[in-house]
């Protein structure tokens, strides 16, 4: 799966929890408000179903998860070593 397939994929899924705003890719969508603790919950699910990957409890950490392109990045690797 490319990057970009991915990214849009997520992108989307934010898209539902943001209102559509436009985010920059490296924004941080906790320290934004754009999002809440709940919200990560419903990503990681969204993550494990839609890319077919397990999050472990060490992927758990918010540097996995804070932005658009952290998050392409974790799927990425997680695919690649899968």
């Amino acid at each position: 799966m490319g990057a970009e397939n991915t990214t849009g994929k997520i992108r989307d899924f934010l898209g539902q929890f943001i209102g559509g705003a436009e985010i920059d890719p490296d924004e941080d969508l906790f320290a934004s408000g754009l999002v809440n603790s709940l919200f990560a919950m419903q990503l990681v699910l969204f993550v494990e179903k839609e890319f077919g990957i397990q999050v472990a409890n060490q992927d758990l950490d918010i540097e996995n998860f804070k932005s658009l392109n952290a998050i392409v990045g974790f799927v990425d690797g997680k695919t690649a070593a899968g």
